[in-house]
């Protein structure tokens, strides 16, 4: 029985969608985003490169099982690393998740897991570069595997005609949460000896802070949040995680029965896999090639958390005079545009702002979008583990595009050319957009058209 004064959160077959669940489903992403920004986006990337360099000495190279790695790929490489790890694990998280009726202790377990790796980044110091890459690991898997149990609660917690506005303002405030932290870190950043601090004590201060906030306001959507029964449940007696794996393994074999959804998985594995690594690597680039200073990059970075809200709810206006589809179409040719731009164009610190301000623009409606997108193309009682494979591309999460940036940039020596990678997923990612039928989706996922 429900508790007094919560309706049940099905009648008759009928969901029961709460105002105040949206409101605390909200402040994961204002939890979370502040791993993914400040630690993410802006100082580990340089961090870790400037530990790589440090064991690397004059040679510039690193050996890590055996193979020797340039320092400036190596921040590249381990995210790759990091999506691989998950790509063997999220899947079956996400089948597990979804015969589970405490998918809410699960968001919890994997929040906190990766908040308490992201505190102990603090310790990195000289030469840890390996600490530091196992480390990221641990906090980058535990990540994604908490996004794929929150995303999973979009279909639950929201109307499909409700699902662009509140995924987009999900978004929009962790743009301000990450964006928060990220300006109380600058200013720490900038000015460490007020405070009798070295340079790399702010940065390690910095990385543990976004640890701290993770797991504080995590507790928000655990007291808003219900857990629901689930749509599937295992037999009795059987192994919940050998059901998981049997499950995925059975997905995979009926995917068949969905061609426009994994279409649609394709595109955004391929345009989102370009978004994730600008966000990834452009410190970089601009610390790199552009030898812009890490606290003007640091700068450059919040304008974008601060415009990025206001692009999340302008393109949530934008889908209801084109549809989410035709909106985020338009945000990936801005995408082309301003790699292409960083390529041929972009040659100072003015210049570099002037694109961030663009990507901000875009970056959050781009992806807030295709999340509400794609949660009208799931069935019902499995959104966790499409989510889990979703999450394969989504935050933080991009494999191909920084593997294939990494090689560029081993391989010419140049980061501006390395850019290039990126229009190329850009570009292949849109015509495979153009060619899904979101309805067409919607229709299959529900078992209204035939297979």
């Amino acid at each position: 029985m429900p508790a007094a004064g919560n309706p049940p959160l099905r009648q008759g077959g009928a969901v029961q969608y709460s105002r105040r669940e949206q409101r605390g489903w909200y402040f994961y992403d204002w939890a979370n985003s502040a791993f993914y920004t400040t630690v993410v986006t802006v100082f580990f990337g340089p961090y870790v490169t400037a530990l790589a360099r440090a064991a690397a000495g004059a040679s510039g190279f690193v050996t890590l099982l055996g193979i020797r790695i340039s320092v400036q790929a190596y921040w590249g490489y381990l995210i790759s690393a990091a999506v691989a790890l998950q790509v063997l694990l999220l899947p079956v998280l996400g089948a597990l998740a979804d015969y589970s009726h405490r998918k809410k202790q699960l968001l919890a377990l994997f929040a906190y897991a990766g908040a308490a790796a992201n505190v102990a980044m603090f310790f990195l110091e000289g030469s840890a570069y390996l600490s530091g890459g196992l480390l990221f690991l641990l906090a980058n898997t535990a990540f994604g595997a908490s996004i794929v149990i929150y995303n999973s609660f979009l279909p639950e917690i929201a109307p499909p005609a409700e699902r662009d506005s509140v995924s987009a303002k999900g978004w929009g405030i962790g743009y301000i949460g990450g964006g928060l932290l990220l300006a109380l870190n600058l200013a720490l950043y900038i000015k460490p000896a007020v405070l009798g601090l070295t340079e790399g004590m702010a940065v390690r201060i910095s990385l543990a802070s976004a640890g701290l906030w993770w797991a504080g306001f995590t507790i928000i959507p655990l007291l808003a949040l219900r857990n629901r029964e689930p749509a599937r449940r295992a037999a009795t007696g059987t192994n919940p995680v050998s059901k998981s794996v049997r499950q995925l393994l059975q997905t995979i074999a009926e995917v068949r029965r969905y061609p426009q959804t994994m279409l649609f998985l394709f595109a955004y594995l391929l345009y989102n896999d370009g978004i994730q690594t600008v966000i990834a690597l452009s410190t970089q680039y601009g610390s790199e090639e552009l030898k812009i200073p890490m606290g003007m990059l640091a700068l450059a970075v919040l304008m974008v958390q601060f415009v990025g809200f206001f692009g999340s709810i302008g393109f949530a206006w934008l889908a209801r005079a084109i549809g989410a589809k035709g909106a985020v179409m338009v945000s990936l040719v801005i995408w082309t545009v301003t790699v292409l731009a960083m390529y041929s164009w972009v040659h100072t610190t003015a210049q570099y702002f002037a694109m961030a301000a663009l990507v901000a623009l875009v970056l959050g409606g781009s992806q807030a979008l295709s999340r509400s997108l794609f949660s009208q193309m799931i069935p019902e009682g499995r959104e966790a583990e499409y989510f889990s494979i979703y999450e394969i591309s989504d935050k933080g999460t991009s494999w191909l595009c920084p593997l294939f940036f990494a090689l560029a940039v081993q391989f010419t020596g140049s980061y501006r050319l390395a850019t290039l990678v990126l229009a190329a997923f850009f570009i292949a990612g849109l015509a495979v957009l153009s060619r899904v039928n979101v309805a067409r989706a919607a229709e299959q996922a529900s078992g209204r058209a035939a297979a």
